[in-house]
């Protein structure tokens, strides 16, 4: 690595691929084995943490030593690249990782793995997870010892081959046995069908794994539940049993455009809660026992999956284009030969644009309580809701503008209005009375008002 790409890696400071170290010890091995568990990186020795250049003093077989203890003390064992540098008057020596084919690589018995410009210690399910996907599988292809074919629905899987058909992803003949097609999809291995095979194709409850259902709530109040479904089909009938359940506990409005039939409009787009239910049954971690869950209450909707965000994907990465990475890879599969998925990674950018088209918020995202969250909320200012709460038509406009804008001034509201300063200020305090708005920013110009 020449001057250059040092200095600018150190310029840039700590990430998920970059680390500085003062001195070689113990948690720099720590740092090789996150690396390796994750996209490889850089350590710098001799540059403080904030990214001071101080140096290190090495001797001939300093950097021999240092690969030695990392090739040493990992198991399986690391061979970094280690070099030196002079920067500026300085010697700071540089430690390359690449990322390990078979994963976890540990460091006396313990496995780390990179979030953000930390090592995280690894949980026995990260360290089995890890494991499954670098050698190219999943917990869904893990084997079903007590299952037969007799506990596959045939009907099922001519569902599958009619939908897969219409969605021109894979073109399987009529004539083809059930076994034959799940052993082309990889869902029967020695003759032993896999965890997908029942999660997706199963008849009747035999094999119902209790944490493998979708649980759907409408509540009132946080403890009030005032409809309550416990549904416990084939994946594919927890998708179409889920969405049955939410329309039913959403409001719909017809509107009249001029075309013969009329337009419904949904408390929520139907697809975007659609493609939420479907990521949460196909990404959900069927080894953690908790179901999924929908809760539907009167201004939001909430969809949750056990299992957070797979190893090596973080919340940035999420809300922005990225590959597809599978929990479960069989089940994943399937859904994509179905068209209920996308291969690349395109469902969240999808579920934002719905929203954002339908005119309401776009959705929260977040990993809560060892999970996934959805949260969908109603945009429940529209022009009928602030009449009912007596709004004028210059506040009413006013809405519109900082749905539009994020926020409005006094100023900007006598120009969008034509009042007077004085009947702007009373027509923003009441809103901030009837909770439409809330004041924020220090006296005079600074005051400016936002949704709440």
């Amino acid at each position: 690595m020449d001057q250059s790409e040092i200095l600018k890696l150190i310029k840039k400071g700590e990430s998920k691929t970059v680390e500085f170290k003062e001195i070689f010890d113990n948690k720099t091995i720590e740092t090789a084995v996150a690396f390796a568990n994750t996209r490889g990186g850089h350590i710098f020795i001799g540059v403080s943490d904030k990214g001071a250049k101080k140096g290190v003093q090495i001797g001939k077989e300093t950097l021999i030593g240092w690969t030695n203890k990392i090739s040493q003390g990992t198991q399986p064992r690391i061979i970094p690249e280690v070099e030196s540098s002079e920067i500026e008057s300085k010697i700071i020596a540089v430690i390359q990782i690449k990322e390990f084919p078979i994963k976890p690589v540990s460091t006396k018995g313990r496995c780390y793995r990179r979030v953000g410009n930390s090592n995280r210690l690894m949980t026995p399910q990260d360290i089995a997870e890890m494991h499954l996907h670098s050698t190219g599988t999943s917990w869904d292809k893990t084997l079903v010892p007590d299952a037969t074919m007799s506990d596959i629905d045939p009907e099922k899987i001519k569902r599958y081959i009619r939908q897969s058909r219409d969605a021109g992803r894979r073109d399987v003949g009529d004539r083809e046995e059930p076994l034959e097609i799940l052993k082309k999809l990889e869902l029967v291995k020695k003759g032993k069908l896999t965890w997908a095979a029942l999660l997706l194709f199963r008849k009747g409850t035999k094999h119902l794994r209790s944490q493998g259902l979708v649980h759907c709530g409408r509540f009132k109040e946080e403890t009030i539940v005032i409809d309550d479904r416990m549904i416990e089909g084939t994946i594919i009938e927890q998708i179409d049993e889920a969405m049955d359940f939410i329309r039913k506990n959403i409001s719909v409005k017809f509107v009249m455009t001029g075309k013969p039939q009329r337009d419904e409009v949904w408390d929520y787009p139907l697809e975007a809660i659609r493609e939420s239910v479907i990521n949460a049954v196909c990404h959900r971690d069927y080894t953690m026992p908790s179901n999924t869950e929908v809760r539907i209450y009167d201004d939001r909707l909430t969809i949750w999956n056990p299992g957070g965000l797979l190893l090596g994907i973080t919340m940035e990465d999420l809300l922005k284009p990225h590959g597809s990475v599978l929990r479960n890879k069989g089940i994943g599969a399937v859904l994509y030969d179905m068209g209920l998925i996308e291969q690349w990674g395109s469902g969240i950018s999808k579920i934002q644009q719905l929203c954002s088209l339908a005119g309401i918020p776009v959705p929260h995202f977040e990993e809560y309580q060892s999970g996934f969250l959805v949260e969908f909320r109603k945009n429940i200012y529209t022009e009928e809701y602030l009449r009912k709460l007596g709004l004028n038509e210059r506040q009413i406009n006013a809405m519109a503008y900082v749905k539009e804008k994020g926020k409005i001034t006094n100023k900007e509201y006598r120009e969008l209005t034509g009042v007077s300063r004085q009947m702007a200020t009373i027509d923003l305090s009441e809103m901030v009375k009837k909770s439409v708005f809330e004041r924020i920013g220090k006296a005079g110009k600074g005051i400016a008002y936002q949704l709440p």
